[in-house]
């Protein structure tokens, strides 16, 4: 039984606060509806979920219309759950043009794009092609994700910045996602193309595979803004995220999932997972950007605002604003810096809150000073002893770049 079409915008918000109120009603942390890709061989492996649109924390209105049509259509939701996904049926969406049919007019306008949605899958229904490709999809919580549209939803919310970089439970992703060939937005089996080898070789139809992974590309599902440069689809993976002004340029560079940068940045060297850059900074060419699994003991790496990281350089440390290191360097936590007592007095002047004994010559292990402001790490030629100065230059990007 489909539920009766609400007539104007003050019956629609009465519905949704019956709706809410019913016992153990709880709201989602996050909710979309999405098109899953189907594995060519095993029809219920799903490769991966495309959302047009994601809620986190937010449209806690469309997500109880989802809830009650899908109640009406048959379907039991467990709030008590951490997700749950639903199959869209076409019960589904007519009980939700229903429920939001005082907003259909408006639904190729700006505003109300969970109702865009709604209206486009109507379309999807009436030429049956909407057979069992599209899921709703719930998170009550934040935890580990049980399904592959749960994992997506994730990455989707990190790479529009929905949520922040390292703050989404991702554990157990891997272990959810399936290894893939991908041929531009399609995912393959292996399996399915080993089995089909032969007939898709001597017929030029075998794809021009571009990648084999267990995620996308970050440009197969995110429009970057308008300021945003990526010269190289293979450079960003799915779940990064990249804030407006950020160019990433071809060659060693790459940002890797659950890492990215908070503002305009020149990336021309690697960031990996977990790892931070802040506005202003230079990734430079072939530098590394350590991730908590390659060298930093488990502490993620954030690097501040303004801060420049020669070519070929590795930074397994934290560091803060206006800080410089040198081309070929490796900046770990146990390499042990040598600093005068005049340039750890220069250091100490934009680190007031550093209470450390000053020498005429001062030994510091990499970890000591993480996330210091303003410190030029550099290598003496002569010696080969590695030293720390007070930053004297500033790192400023092109403006006209970013």
């Amino acid at each position: 039984m489909a539920i009766e079409q609400i007539e104007s915008k003050e019956a629609f918000k009465s519905f949704v606060e019956n709706t809410e109120g019913q016992e153990g009603y709880r709201r989602p942390v996050a909710f979309g509806i999405c098109r899953v890709d189907r594995g060519q061989k095993n029809h219920d492996k799903i490769l991966q979920a495309v959302y047009p649109l994601i809620n986190w924390n937010e449209n806690y209105g469309s997500a109880a219309v989802f809830a009650a049509a899908l109640q009406e259509s048959g379907e039991t939701i467990d709030f008590g759950a951490t997700e749950q996904v639903f199959t869209v049926s076409d019960a589904f969406i007519i009980n939700a043009i229903n429920i939001f049919a005082p907003y259909i007019a408006e639904a190729k306008g700006e505003a109300h794009k969970n109702v865009q949605v709604i209206a486009n899958l109507a379309g999807i229904a009436e030429a049956e092609m909407l057979e069992d490709n599209y899921r709703v999809v719930f998170l009550f919580e934040d935890a580990a994700p049980k399904s592959v549209e749960a994992v997506y939803l994730k990455l989707y919310a990190l790479s529009l910045g929905k949520a922040a970089l390292r703050s989404v439970n991702l554990n157990g992703a891997f272990g959810i996602l399936h290894n893939c060939a991908w041929f531009g937005n399609e995912p393959f089996e292996l399996e399915w193309l080993r089995d089909n080898e032969i007939d898709l070789k001597l017929n030029g139809a075998y794809p021009e595979i571009e990648s084999v992974d267990k995620f996308p590309r970050y440009l197969q599902h995110i429009i970057p803004a308008d300021n945003t440069r990526i010269l190289d689809s293979a450079k960003v993976r799915m779940g990064a995220q990249l804030a407006p002004g950020t160019t990433v340029m071809p060659g060693a560079s790459y940002i890797n999932f659950n890492a990215g940068t908070t503002g305009a940045v020149m990336v021309e060297g690697r960031i990996s997972s977990s790892a931070i850059v802040g506005p202003g900074s230079d990734v430079g060419g072939g530098a590394s950007i350590l991730g908590v699994l390659s060298g930093t003991n488990g502490n993620p790496v954030t690097i501040g605002e303004n801060v420049l990281l020669g070519a070929n350089s590795v930074t397994g440390i934290p560091l803060g604003d206006g800080c410089i290191v040198d081309a070929g360097i490796a900046v770990l936590e146990g390499t042990k810096f040598v600093i005068s007592g005049a340039e750890l007095e220069k250091i100490k002047e934009v680190n007031p809150e550093w209470d450390v004994p000053v020498e005429e010559e001062n030994i510091f292990k990499g970890v000591e000073l993480a996330g210091k402001n303003g410190i030029h790490f550099r290598q003496e030629s002569t010696t080969g002893r590695m030293i720390a100065m007070r930053s004297r230059r500033e790192v400023k990007l092109n403006e006209e770049l970013h």
